[in-house]
């Protein structure tokens, strides 16, 4: 009991709780699939053919899986299937046929998890042979045959081609592996029947052989038609034609009859009740050709023909115009004739001949010939020709009438620049073409051209040399066998391209200073307007530009400055040529008269200054050398001055002796003055009387006692005072003896307290 229990409690549980089955399954996974064909991917057909699709599926449980199969063919599914065993799928195509080619692939799907195969093709090749069928193999005209064409298993969209001897006559697609269609054949005798059908099997088709072929034979409906015209031979126009169309029956028939009477597309008559059905007409050249009786009865037609040929009664009228051109208001003739006509039926009186319109201004002259003048405006001619109650037209004729040229116009095209090529234009307003414009200097022919179309002009190309010579050409126009029309002279102006220009400045080059206005004008020859331009060197944009109707002009520039210092050229060009520029002109402009002025006050300021501290200095120079020489000059007596003058003339240690002029002296300390102080002392010696006084350097010796005499530095000198006497005058005054002390050494001055040297104890001892 307890056992039972347990049971029922493990069913429902599991009953009403699945969730627990679906956690106890295994985990999978699908490793791959692929799909096989057998025997081979290229059959034949009645090949028995398999499609296996072998999955690969790794599972954690012992169970296999249940798996869902689909096989797909071009795309489309052609077969399912669920599998809860792990063998391979396996689709069989028993008998292939040539449908069942095309690109097949397999799936394989497990719970939420999907593969697919790489696509495999199966290609089957060989159709069954096609059969055909009639319904009966004997047939009246007009009846219908049932035809039926099969291809033996064969399976897809198929289409159904039908043959009558050869020819095909019909085609219809199936899906079938047969079809039946109504055939009907117009013609008595004896016909071969067959068909043919294609498979297709996208994007490819697979065609047949052809089918078994089958003969039914058409026999002739027992009705007939009779077609009579007459007359029957040598018809002319205007001749009148009886046509007649008789059904001739040899049974009874139920179906209602009809009859049609035409020639080509035109239908002459019909009847739907009679047994025939007739027509009457006058004879035309145009009705020669075949006429035609058509019985239409039910399903059956019935034809009837008959040729006949109409001889013309006279020809189609040709209409002429005489001359071939004409202007207005000339005279013309216009001639309207036919080539030819039936003698024998018509004699060439008969013939009667009119224009259309027939309001106009042409009157006839004879037969068939219409004079006239033409009109002004084109007009559109048609010649009538009437015999026996038959009229034909000739084909239209368009009279154009020729406009006469106008008096031409002459005209440059552009401009006219001097010693250019340059486009005369010679054009009438009016004037039918073509137009002969002929280009005329002085009245001698230059060239000619011939205007035949609107768009076209006259352009002759010229250069003039001078001025007055454009007005010696003309042009002339013709366009008819009149006298030629010639324009007036040619009137134009001619340029004269520019000349170098010159540059000028105002006021002249070197005189241009700081703060003056300048003046650059730039002149040149040429016509009127001009367009001048100023540069300056280094700059790329102009500094001015004008046009003027003058042959020069100017540019201003207010308050100079050394900035305006610079390189000018100027540039003009007008419509004959281009830019022509001026040489190159450098321009520098001076400083300022008063800054001139104050610079020179400025320098003699300076040199003034200069000259005062100059004087100053020498002055100063003086009065000190003038001291030091009161300092070093003493009195003494004669007979010490005696005593003195024999010493100097022995030669006891007399080291060296000179004697010189005071003015001459360069090593004394006199020589030092200026030149303007030497020049007065010059001065004062000459307005003195006294004696010129020589001076005699005698160098001495230091003393061996050092402790008697001081010590000094370098060499001393001692100038004695020689005096001259006049002419006359005794060899010695009492103007006493003066003594000069030079120091040459490092001692900067004279010293004058030294009373050893005031005592001259430094002198040698005279010698009696």
């Amino acid at each position: 009991m307890g056992l039972l229990l347990l049971l029922t409690s493990t069913l429902l549980s599991s009953y009403f709780h699945p969730w627990r089955v679906v956690d106890a399954q295994a985990l999978f996974t699908i490793k791959g699939i692929t799909l096989f064909i057998e025997p081979s991917a290229d059959v034949i057909r009645d090949t028995s053919v398999i499609l296996k699709c072998q999955a690969v599926v790794s599972s954690s449980g012992q169970e296999p899986l249940s798996r869902h199969y689909t096989i797909y063919k071009d795309g489309e599914e052609v077969y399912t299937k669920t599998s809860s065993t792990s063998e391979d799928l396996l689709y069989r195509l028993p008998e292939a046929r040539v449908s069942n080619t095309g690109k097949y692939k397999c799936q394989i799907t497990i719970e939420d998890k999907k593969m697919i195969s790489d696509f495999k093709k199966l290609t089957v090749t060989g159709l069954s042979e096609p059969e055909v069928h009639l319904n009966t193999g004997v047939v009246s005209e007009g009846e219908e045959v049932t035809a039926r064409c099969m291809a033996p298993g064969e399976t897809g969209s198929i289409i159904f081609y039908f043959y009558e001897d050869s020819k095909e006559i019909l085609e219809k697609k199936v899906n079938s592996n047969q079809t039946e269609v109504k055939l009907r054949f117009n013609s008595v005798g004896i016909h071969k029947v067959h068909c043919a059908y294609t498979v297709l099997v996208m994007p490819d088709s697979f065609k047949s052989k052809d089918s078994n072929t089958v003969h039914i034979s058409v026999k002739e409906y027992p009705i007939t038609l009779d077609l009579d015209i007459s007359p029957t031979y040598k018809i002319y126009e205007g001749d009148r034609l009886d046509i007649l169309c008789t059904i001739i029956k040899s049974q009874h028939s139920s179906q209602s009859i009809q009859l049609f009477l035409s020639q080509g597309t035109q239908l002459l008559r019909s009847e739907s009740t009679e047994t025939k059905v007739s027509h009457n007409m006058t004879a035309l050249a145009k009705n020669s050709g075949e006429f035609e009786c058509r019985l239409v009865m039910g399903n059956v037609v019935k034809v009837a023909t008959k040729t006949i040929s109409v001889t013309e009664l006279f020809s189609v009228p040709i209409l002429t115009m005489s001359p071939a051109e004409v202007f207005q208001k000339d005279y013309m003739t216009l001639t309207c004739k036919s080539e030819s006509f039936a003698s024998e039926k018509l004699r060439r009186e008969e013939l009667i001949y009119s224009l259309d319109p027939s309001e106009n201004a042409l009157s006839e002259n004879k037969v068939g010939e219409f004079s006239g003048r033409a009109l002004l405006h084109d007009l559109n001619y048609t010649c009538i020709a009437r015999a026996k109650g038959i009229v034909k037209h000739s084909n239209t004729l368009t009279v154009r009438p020729k406009v006469p040229v106008s008096n031409p116009n002459i005209s440059v095209v552009d401009k006219v620049v001097l010693k250019q090529p340059f486009k005369i234009l010679c054009k009438s307003d009016n004037g039918s073409l073509p137009i002969n414009y002929t280009l005329l200097k002085d009245k001698s022919q230059l060239s000619t051209i011939s205007v035949k179309l609107p768009s076209q002009k006259a352009l002759f190309t010229v250069t003039v040399t001078h001025t007055d010579e454009i007005s010696k050409y003309t042009c002339e126009a013709k366009n008819s066998h009149k006298k030629s029309l010639v324009s007036e002279k040619l009137n134009a102006t001619v340029i004269v391209p520019v000349s170098r220009p010159t540059l000028t400045v105002i006021p002249p080059l070197p005189e241009i200073s700081e703060g003056d206005d300048l003046y650059l004008i730039c002149g040149t020859q040429g016509t009127p307007p001009v367009t001048f331009k100023w540069y300056r060197v280094g700059n790329k944009q102009p500094l001015h530009i004008t046009t003027s109707n003058d042959n020069h002009t100017n540019y201003q520039v207010f308050g100079l400055t050394k900035q305006h210092s610079g390189t000018y050229y100027c540039e003009a060009v007008n419509h004959g040529n281009n830019a022509v520029h001026s040489e190159l002109v450098d321009i520098e402009v001076n400083l300022a008269t008063w800054k001139k002025a104050l610079i020179g006050g400025f320098c003699l300021l300076v040199v003034s200054v200069l000259v005062v501290v100059l004087v100053l200095c020498f002055r100063s120079k003086r009065g000190k050398r003038e001291a030091a020489a009161e300092l070093s000059v003493k009195p003494s007596s004669p007979k010490s001055d005696d005593s003195l003058r024999l010493n100097l003339t022995h030669d006891t240690e007399v080291y060296k002796a000179a004697t010189v002029r005071v003015d001459k002296a360069v090593t004394s300390v006199w020589s030092e003055r200026p030149p303007e102080e030497a020049a007065n002392d010059e001065e004062t010696s000459m307005v003195s009387n006294e004696p010129d006084v020589e001076y005699t350097e005698v160098v001495h010796p230091r003393a061996a006692d050092s402790a008697k005499v001081p010590l000094r530095k370098g060499t001393d000198t001692v100038y004695s005072e020689l005096q001259n006497a006049p002419h006359g005058a005794a060899d010695h005054h009492d103007y006493g003896s003066v003594e000069y002390a030079e120091l040459n050494g490092e001692q900067p001055e004279i010293n004058h307290c030294s009373p050893e040297v005031n005592n001259y104890q430094d002198l040698p001892v005279p010698v009696d």
